[in-house]
């Protein structure tokens, strides 16, 4: 998942804010790895080299649609990982594709398709959000899956947001070599964008991160790479009940607590 350190640039000497891409284990809600880009566009030629340094067997990769390309599924099935991706219009006639097949086979109600369905229902305050969920056997399709390694499925996820009183519909395809389970595909996907507030959220609330202004050499990048190691010590640390913002101040205040996450490192 990518991220703008968004202070980081320099306009007196022309320097962009960096980018970085970071590798989030969901199931353990630590950040694996990250790597430094100048720019969004090479976003394409970061992840392979994020990928490289992980171990991928039996793990399920998700990207956003920029990440959608079928050299990263290749590197991500040859290293013994399944992968769902998002498709947008930067994958041309597939994206097209699936849309298109989704939006007749709706119309329907998927006669004649094995399709699996998964529902899931959010409600918070004045928010009510509910989840649908198709996915089926790319075979079962006639689209043209050939030059993508494993791939197995398509889906697509409708997100209807009622917050008050408004309701709104967004609709996205996926494809990805993982099995037809309708469940684990909603699940994956929502562990995707749970980076958003696990991470993200928790860089610019807890550590201020878009406040900061090192920009100096490779200032930016060195102290993004200690946030998400300290962000991870903390989130591992399970002997108070606070919260990361909370236990940061905590390990500043209190030596004994701070040695103590040092030492679980």
């Amino acid at each position: 998942m990518e991220k703008i350190v968004r202070r980081s640039h320099d306009k007196g000497i022309g320097k962009k804010a960096i980018h970085m891409v970071s590798a989030w284990s969901s199931e353990n809600g630590l950040v694996l790895g990250q790597v430094k880009t100048n720019d969004k566009s090479n976003e394409i030629t970061a992840i392979p080299e994020l990928l490289r340094i992980l171990s991928l067997n039996d793990c399920i990769i998700t990207i956003d649609a920029m990440g959608c390309q079928k050299s990263i599924a290749k590197q991500i099935v040859d290293d013994g990982g399944d992968y769902v991706f998002a498709l947008k219009g930067n994958q041309g006639s597939l994206s097209e594709q699936v849309e298109s097949f989704f939006e007749e086979a709706n119309k329907s109600g998927f006669e004649d398709f094995n399709v699996d369905y998964y529902e899931s229902k959010e409600v918070s305050r004045n928010r009510i959000e509910v989840r649908r969920h198709w996915i089926l056997n790319v075979s079962e399709t006639r689209i043209d899956v050939e030059p993508w390694s494993n791939l197995n499925v398509i889906g697509m996820v409708e997100s209807q947001r009622t917050i008050n009183k408004q309701t709104s519909v967004e609709y996205r395809c996926y494809i990805g070599s993982i099995e037809n389970d309708a469940k684990l595909f909603g699940h994956t996907i929502r562990r995707h964008w749970g980076v958003e507030n696990n991470l993200h959220w928790q860089l610019d609330m807890s550590f201020r991160e878009d406040e900061s202004r090192m920009r100096k050499g490779h200032s930016a990048e060195n102290f993004v790479v200690m946030r998400h190691v300290a962000l991870n010590l903390l989130k591992k640390d399970k002997s108070v009940k606070l919260g990361i913002k909370n236990k940061r101040l905590k390990a500043g205040w209190d030596e004994s607590y701070l040695a103590k996450l040092l030492m679980a490192a």
